[in-house]
């Protein structure tokens, strides 16, 4: 369970009104700063219930519902939103979007879950050798999926991670901003191919937002025009190899969800603030990367500098 979740399932149970849905707990899926609760969905003119799990805590969509009260309201709410009788315009709908893109083999990992359904990952999607890419894609669409990583599968006879689409309107894009192939080739020049953890030129390597995508909310993504100046592009990016920005990320999706910020080389310095997020402070949003300033992953370079000038001035 993330740790900032204290929900009483007892009192959650006693203030859901409908009769129609019933719980069976809450859990988190870490990796990917999710949680769900365990749910079924009767509806009187059907004869199968709906058996699945609700985001309480789904950044994608904005979703986050932190109290009883909140996720009581939430769950009656996505209750309504997926009675059977919505089935058919909500999959119209979304043949329209899809007609709309160029994602064909994301579309073929859509066509598989728009049923509403638990899949296997392994045996019940399609085959690709990056399917966490492809589900990746689909909620950055705005579609809402839940995860379990402990799920027995009968075909594979054995627990795998299983997905489970909800047919809820989809909410903001997001993602990742897109770079075209010139403004990464004028970055890596700007920033004279220099890695930034290991303090050297080299090639192979990878722009890095520096704010994190983890803290990113509808506001904060934006459009990377060809056009950027070179002051724009040393303010929003460094460069990191993949095994680096790949560690990064593991590190700001901690400090997402517990609280604590990360520190390269194990040195514990902060140039600002220290290695506790404010509770004050929200976790995503501008007010979130003026936080982020002061940790070592966000801006290496600075965090190097100010290092350098504190030992310069006790030695």
């Amino acid at each position: 369970m993330i740790p900032d979740y204290e929900i009483n399932p007892i009192a959650l149970k006693k203030m859901i009104e409908n009769k129609n849905i019933a719980i069976f707990g809450i859990r988190a899926h870490s990796k990917a700063s999710e949680v769900y609760v365990d749910v079924k969905f009767s509806y009187p003119k059907q004869k199968t219930a709906w058996k699945g799990s609700v985001p309480i805590e789904y950044r994608r969509t904005g979703v986050s519902a932190r109290t009883e009260e909140e996720i009581a309201e939430l769950l009656e709410k996505t209750h309504k939103q997926m009675n059977p009788k919505n089935y058919k315009q909500w999959l119209r709908e979304q043949s329209i979007f899809w007609d709309s893109t160029r994602k064909k083999v994301t579309r073929e990992f859509f066509e598989k879950l728009k049923d509403f359904d638990w899949k296997c990952v392994y045996c019940e999607l399609p085959r690709n050798p990056n399917w966490a890419r492809r589900i990746q894609d689909i909620k950055e669409f705005g579609y809402t999926l839940a995860t379990n990583t402990n799920m027995f599968c009968k075909k594979c006879n054995k627990k795998t991670t299983h997905l489970i689409m909800l047919p809820l309107s989809r909410g903001h894009e997001t993602g990742y901003e897109i770079l075209s192939p010139k403004l990464r080739r004028k970055i890596l020049r700007v920033l004279n191919n220099f890695d930034v953890f290991e303090s050297r030129r080299r090639s192979s390597l990878l722009p890095d937002h520096k704010f994190p995508e983890i803290r990113w909310d509808e506001k904060t993504r934006e459009e990377n025009l060809d056009d950027m100046t070179e002051e724009q592009i040393r303010k929003k990016f460094q460069l990191l190899s993949n095994r680096r920005n790949q560690q990064k990320r593991e590190v700001c999706r901690k400090c997402y969800q517990m609280g604590k910020r990360g520190f390269p080389h194990g040195i514990k310095f902060f140039y600002v603030g220290d290695e506790n997020w404010p509770k004050r402070v929200p976790k995503r949003g501008k007010e979130a990367e003026r936080e982020c300033c002061g940790c070592g992953w966000y801006d290496m370079t600075k965090w190097k500098e100010e290092l350098n000038r504190v030992i310069k001035k006790y030695s």
